[in-house]
């Protein structure tokens, strides 16, 4: 099968969009797919078109940029000959650029399943404003071209402002998750490297220093469970430096973040070895999300696949992982108390959230979701 994957940024661009892609797009290949992904060229050092781990990667080049978005006005002549080969269109939104590509697919007859990842939630802004608009907007032409529309839960797509109007096409896929493994030697360099100490209790989160991620209220649970816990410290990793339309809002939180100097460290963006090495030296992984901008969390999952339960807000589709494996508390969303709460009662009682394991690497491992997208992408083809 033929497989034409589009989306805005794909790797080396870091976030839970192009992860998710990223996976999907190798196991694909992996499953005897030939897959091809469409997306921009968002920096000038990379190459316009690559074969990354057996997936084909065509950039198209930016002309403007609007909040996160880009105009790229060459994608549509870049994007033809690619639909025209493909047997089936998968475009993953918000992508401005999605409302095109899916109508061009249908015209030609090609089966289109977009991958609804989010309802976009920009900060506030007249240019950030404009792009929410924009991206509401073309996301309904994008929905009206598609056969089916993938959410990562029954409970984001009911609640979604958006998906709640075409609950009829859409179809819940959970997202795909993959970890290597890791030996003991290299989880206690880890441990050695950041002066984790036999005992201490370490709060994890793994997330780009984004207003939806909410980090000021895990900055704000920090004095209560120091009062407990007087040398528990927090590990972030992920990035938090010039990420991109956040600029103002890491320099609101510097202060904050600055006033628990001794436990608070950011590791930055990590390798997926020492991604494993982090969710195994925490004693809990908290994910603070505030918005539908965040539509599952997928690392939450990640910390479930290395056994360390996880404090999650009550958003619906973030509450998903924890209510399917029961690994961890649920909290209502910009509530700093709250979630001090949560991360207390996973810290005094872990026996309680340790949850299977080995049926959470089941279930969302990367090669049954591939396979769900397959039996998708069969089913509408055999039905054109």
């Amino acid at each position: 099968m033929r497989i034409l994957i589009a989306l805005t940024y794909y790797r080396p661009h870091y976030s839970g969009l192009t992860i998710y892609s990223e996976r999907l797009a190798r196991t694909l290949v992996k499953l005897g797919h030939d897959v091809t992904v469409l997306t921009s060229r968002f920096s000038p050092v990379l190459k316009r078109e690559e074969m990354c781990n057996g997936v084909r990667v065509i950039r198209s080049t930016v002309r403007l940029r609007l909040s996160k978005g880009v105009i790229m006005p060459g994608m549509p002549l870049r994007a033809l000959p690619l639909i025209a080969q493909a047997d089936v269109v998968n475009p993953h939104v918000p992508q401005m650029d999605a409302s095109y590509l899916s109508w061009m697919a249908r015209l030609a007859g090609k089966p289109v399943v977009t991958t609804y990842q989010c309802d976009l939630r920009l900060p506030e802004g007249a240019i950030h404003r404009l792009a929410n608009f924009g991206s509401h907007l073309f996301n309904h032409f994008t929905a009206a071209a598609s056969n089916v529309i993938v959410s990562t839960s029954q409970d984001y797509a009911e609640h979604s402002a958006f998906l709640s109007r075409y609950l009829g096409k859409v179809q819940p896929v959970i997202p795909p998750i993959e970890l290597p493994d890791i030996s003991v030697e290299h989880l206690e360099v880890f441990r050695k490297k950041h002066a984790i100490e036999p005992g201490q209790k370490i709060i994890g989160i793994n997330a780009r220093l984004a207003t939806e991620k909410g980090v000021e209220y895990l900055v704000g649970a920090m004095p209560r469970v120091l009062e407990k816990y007087p040398n528990a410290r927090v590990l972030y990793v992920g990035q938090y430096e010039n990420v991109l339309g956040e600029e103002l809002y890491a320099r609101r939180l510097r202060p904050l973040i600055n006033s628990l100097e001794g436990h608070w460290n950011f590791l930055g963006v990590v390798s997926p070895e020492d991604q494993v090495a982090f969710f195994r030296s925490c004693d809990v992984t908290v994910l603070p999300s505030i918005n539908s901008t965040e539509a599952y969390g997928m690392v939450q999952v990640e910390s479930m696949f290395c056994g360390t339960p996880v404090v999650a807000t009550d958003l619906p589709g973030v509450r998903h992982a924890i209510g399917f494996t029961g690994m961890g508390r649920i909290v209502p969303p910009q509530n700093a108390d709250a979630l001090a709460d949560g991360i207390l009662e996973v810290l005094d009682h872990p026996e309680q959230y340790h949850g299977n394991v080995a049926a959470v690497r089941q279930a969302y491992s990367c090669e049954a979701v591939a396979s769900q997208y397959v039996q998708i992408f069969e089913e509408l083809i055999k039905k054109r």
